[in-house]
């Protein structure tokens, strides 16, 4: 919300001597932010739950409070009008909760220049005399408003209803929209000609030839509009206000002071009197602030003249009772419904920082954390131990990104109502989110990328805990090894990382169903939880056109996946720590020729189960195929690592091992030790 400095000063009593500078610094001390200055505009970042510091008078009256100074006037009293305005006006709905309408002859034209020069100010583009008053009268105090051609109505009435399914109606920015039955409309006596609290239509627009308008303040219940927005995708400054909540009271009182604007600029004359049609008057809320809440809460005290001073500054009648006051909410305050919020009210005001740090008295012991939390707590010590760093992203993906990462697209989640197409789907894999996290980091020079991230992923199936992780870069190696990039062993390590705290003895298959990762470069990991083997996760080499596709073209990413579920059956409970080994190991390379199509994780098995106990790792390290290797044929080359704990091998142990490892893998793949 823009914020001129001399709008501000003609509503809330400001001091001449207060700046721009220091306007912004009290009102962001008690709660907004300042977005940013540009001359004399203060530009103010307005949460969802204050409407009504989307107006003028609304940012005069926090800024008045700040400076204990006096606030803007109110306008009136919201009450009935007694006279007509000759339309027919009829509310057919009670999603609209009050209509009122004037008439007016106007004669259109181009508005005074500090009228205009104002609402530039406020970021707003001027039109004509009468569209420039209702905007002004919109910025002033917060309640929208809406002028028809009295002239292109059919009638001339005004019906406030439900739309009729197909109904159709161009709206003011020209475009053509089919509306629904659960979008409220104005109509006039044969079709619809605005919807309600979003936009006008284009049969009823004024224009240079209009000389009589009927000019619109209604309230209208904030989830409709704010439904109907959606559905058309159109944002205006009417529908940002009516979704938050508007003032019922302010209806008649914006009508009365764009009436007064019209006869001050010389744009035209009300005729006759207002029609006020208001079925169900709002009544204003009384809350009850109690004196031992409010110290327990702020944690401090704040005298009862400081707290009577702070809510009448800010629009509270506030009436001593039992213990504390009796507060009448204003009705423009749709935020303030129960004594907290009151609380906060004064707290603000009375500045925080003027609470003194205390730490909270505990009465009870602090529950035992919930096992879910307990578990992804675990999970990021020892991914973070691992040399991997945490992640944080959306649950809400776009669903191109989310297509990239499911073998049946059918299985995707959609969302209802989504901010937008960047917020279609929810997540059904940990990666996509990753994946983004991983490019941003490269785009600012970072190559050597290791992050993580646990939490829900989504199908039509249900809800899964998970952990991914992504990889791209160097490896972190021993310093005495040569540098070297990631690789699908580094995601099977990470795995190993998460299995092996939680005593899981697992194996790795190769996956063929994980369309994401490259063929032949992704593998399956297998647990054994007990009741047989499962698979709890996949760990490959993403596919480069998946890559390039989220804007990242060089560099090989390495990525993996792991069912957190599955961890929370295991036990921790009597593991024994194993000291390191004093005597030094025994390092052998193999290079064998196999069949191209024989995966690696056979020849691992076939080398586990024939070589002596004293193979303590085994890992390939090179593959293969080209020149000097026979078609069908590749070059594996694995390293084997011997070691016992009591003493040093000898070269005649390590040798006899290796023999023995070479004849299981010529009698069960038929390999040929290549030299």
């Amino acid at each position: 919300m823009k914020a001129p400095v001399s709008w501000l000063r003609e509503f809330a009593d400001l001091p001449a001597s207060a700046s721009v500078a220091g306007i912004a610094e009290r009102i962001a001390g008690v709660g907004f932010e300042v977005a940013g200055l540009e001359g004399e505009v203060i530009d103010f970042e307005i949460t969802a739950n204050r409407p009504d510091c989307l107006s003028i008078r609304g940012l005069a009256r926090e800024a008045a409070a700040a400076y204990g100074v006096q606030g803007p006037a109110v306008l009136g009293s919201g009450g009935p009008a007694v006279l007509g305005s000759g339309v027919p006006v009829t509310i057919e709905s009670d999603l609209c909760g009050r209509y009122a309408l004037a008439l007016a002859d106007v004669k259109v034209g181009a508005s005074p220049a500090w009228l205009a020069n104002r609402l530039a100010a406020c970021g707003v583009r001027p039109s004509n005399n009468v569209v420039d008053v209702t905007n002004y009268v919109m910025l002033e105090t917060g309640q929208p408003l809406h002028a028809f051609d009295v002239a292109r109505l059919a009638g001339p009435e005004i019906r406030v209803r439900m739309a009729r399914a197909g109904e159709t109606l161009t709206t003011l920015d020209g475009q053509a929209r089919t509306l629904d039955a659960a979008m409220l409309v104005i109509a006039d006596r044969d079709r619809a000609v605005a919807v309600a609290g979003v936009m006008g239509g284009a049969p009823s627009e004024v224009s240079a030839s209009t000389t009589r308008i009927a000019l619109e303040s209604a309230y209208f219940q904030p989830a409709p509009v704010r439904a109907a927005s959606k559905r058309m995708g159109l944002k205006t400054e009417a529908s940002s206000r009516f979704e938050r909540g508007a003032d019922p009271a302010a209806a008649v009182t914006a009508l009365a002071r764009a009436l007064d604007l019209f006869e001050q600029i010389g744009a035209g004359r009300r005729v006759g009197g207002v029609t006020d049609v208001h079925p169900a008057p709002v009544a204003g809320r009384t809350v009850t602030l109690q004196r031992a809440p409010l110290d327990r809460l702020l944690g401090d005290v704040v005298p009862d003249a400081d707290v009577a001073r702070i809510l009448a500054s800010l629009g509270f009648v506030a009436a001593p009772a039992a213990g504390g006051w009796d507060v009448r909410v204003p009705t423009w305050r749709v935020d303030v419904a129960r004594e907290a919020d009151l609380i906060e009210e004064v707290g603000r005001h009375w500045g925080v920082n003027r609470v003194p740090a205390t730490f909270p008295a505990l009465h009870t012991a602090p529950r035992r954390s919930n096992a879910a939390v307990l578990r992804a707590r675990r999970i990021r010590r020892l991914l973070c131990g691992a040399g991997l760093q945490e992640a944080v992203t959306f649950t809400f993906i776009e669903q191109a990104a989310a297509s990239l990462f499911v073998a049946e697209p059918a299985s995707l989640v959609s969302i209802a109502n989504p901010l937008s197409e960047k917020f279609a789907v929810l997540r059904p894999s940990m990666l996509p989110g990753l994946l983004d996290a991983l490019v941003y980091n490269r785009r600012r020079d970072l190559d050597d990328v290791r992050l993580f991230e646990a939490g829900a992923v989504f199908s039509t199936a249900g809800e899964r805990q998970r952990v991914g992780w992504v990889l791209c870069g160097a490896r972190l190696a021993h310093w005495s090894q040569p540098p070297a990039a990631v690789d699908l062993y580094d995601a099977l390590g990470v795995a190993g990382v998460l299995t092996e705290a939680y005593t899981l003895a697992c194996h790795t298959e190769p996956a063929t169903d994980a369309p994401w990762f490259v063929p032949g470069r992704a593998a399956a990991v297998i647990a054994d939880c007990g009741t047989g083997p499962q698979r709890i996760g996949t760990v490959g080499q993403l596919r480069p056109e998946i890559v390039d596709a989220r804007g990242l073209s060089a560099g090989i990413v390495i990525a993996g996946e792991l069912d957190v579920d599955v961890l929370r059956d295991t036990t921790v409970a009597g593991r024994r720590v194993t000291p390191l080994p004093r005597h030094p190991a025994a390092i052998r390379d193999l290079s064998i020729l196999i069949d191209a199509g024989l995966p690696a994780a056979a020849v691992r098995a076939t080398i586990r189960a024939h070589a002596p106990a004293s193979l303590v790792e085994v890992r390939e390290f090179d593959r293969y195929q080209g020149k000097g290797i026979p078609d069908g044929q590749i070059s594996l080359s694995v390293r084997l690592t011997f070691q016992e704990r009591d003493r040093t091998l000898t070269d005649a142990e390590v040798q006899q091992a290796v023999e023995i490892i070479v004849d299981a893998l010529a009698g069960t793949h038929g390999a040929a030790l290549r030299h």
